[in-house]
């Protein structure tokens, strides 16, 4: 690893002079390309220099053992070797999971799609208790979560919701909210303290800028309607709510939350655009997939992902074999110990198929 060293010093180099001529600043997209590229580099060369100083100290300190002869400094000089060593296996660890290439998705923001599954009106409600959690996550990261499009029922659920997330490392960090998250407990519409077992389906997906995706005018067909609340009210009196549909892929949005037709049009698009990328991008990791032994899960949508059970206060993520007994705390938005254990999971099974 430390052989690569001067190449990357080079490389980071070049980069850091792209940076500063003033016709990088002019070109957005190159900019943020080449910061990105940084990012990645920098903490790597940041360790391999750490790794070549630690190696240093460690040959020191065994030349120092065979020419030294007081017994007291040779136990120092041992547990000094003992200690360095351990941090070198860490160092080496550590720029092997920095070496790992990013994912082009990486920077992205997502769309986030919220789905009440099994368990009727319960299911709506766990819908609303997960969109609170991710809110809470959201406001403690300092990023911006914006309702795209929202199907209540009358008593506080979702039946679906469409939410944005915009911010640093979003898709990074949630990237593995995918799948089927089941809910055990005695719902609030029960009367008899049974514990039911409910499922939420979330989808997340990076969200795609316009230069990702074409969506071509003659392959829409636009409807508009009157917006209809819960239990059938009118939200207004005009024909505000959109329904895109894309024709080649038969894929339909709706969106009806704003007053204005132009608005929800504008935040169907931004859903469609996300969903077509999506399906690129599911494509891609299909013809990926014999070269990639192991991953965090299958990647399924429709795979049980985690069990929330709220009369153990218990959650277990079913991918990494992860429980945790503070439920309640997660509920608030502390999911900072469930996302690092998955992030360094996939960490690890990337390294096994590098």
């Amino acid at each position: 690893m430390l052989k690569k060293l001067p190449e990357y010093e080079k490389q980071l180099a070049d980069i850091d002079e792209k940076l500063s001529r003033p016709e990088t600043m002019q070109d957005m997209k190159l900019f943020k390309s080449l910061n990105q590229e940084r990012s990645h580099l920098a903490p790597i060369i940041d360790q391999l220099r750490l790794m070549h100083s630690l190696n240093t100290q460690i040959s020191e300190a065994h030349q120092l053992m065979k020419e030294e002869t007081d017994q007291e400094m040779l136990e120092m000089t041992r547990e000094e070797l003992h200690e360095l060593e351990k941090e070198l296996a860490l160092c080496e660890q550590k720029t092997k999971v920095l070496l790992i290439p990013p994912d082009p998705l990486e920077g992205k923001d997502i769309i986030m799609e919220i789905r009440a599954g099994t368990g009727g009106e319960e299911a709506a409600l766990f819908a609303a208790n997960l969109y609170r959690m991710y809110s809470h996550y959201a406001d403690e990261k300092g990023w911006k979560m914006e309702i795209l499009s929202s199907n209540e029922t009358g008593i506080g659920g979702y039946k679906e919701l469409v939410i944005s997330i915009s911010g640093k490392d979003v898709y990074g960090s949630l990237r593995w909210e995918s799948g089927v998250h089941r809910v055990q407990r005695v719902p609030e519409t029960e009367s008899g303290g049974r514990i039911h077992t409910s499922a939420v389906t979330v989808a997340v997906l990076p969200e795609a800028e316009e230069t990702d995706i074409e969506i071509r005018q003659e392959d829409l067909k636009i409807d508009v309607m009157r917006a209809g609340g819960p239990g059938g009210q009118c939200v207004n009196t005009t024909d505000s709510a959109v329904r895109l549909t894309h024709l080649p892929t038969g894929l339909v949005v709706i969106c009806q939350d704003e007053k204005s037709q132009i608005k929800n049009r504008a935040k169907a698009l931004r859903v469609l655009r996300s969903r077509l990328y999506d399906l690129e991008e599911e494509k891609k990791n299909r013809e990926r997939a014999e070269a990639r032994k192991s991953q965090v899960g299958s990647g399924d949508r429709s795979e049980r992902i985690r069990t929330y059970n709220f009369p153990q206060n218990r959650l277990t993520d079913h991918r990494i074999n992860l429980t945790l007994y503070k439920l309640e705390l997660i509920m608030a938005g502390q999911l900072d110990e469930v996302v690092e254990a998955l992030k360094i999971a996939a960490g690890e099974a990337a390294l096994k198929d590098g």
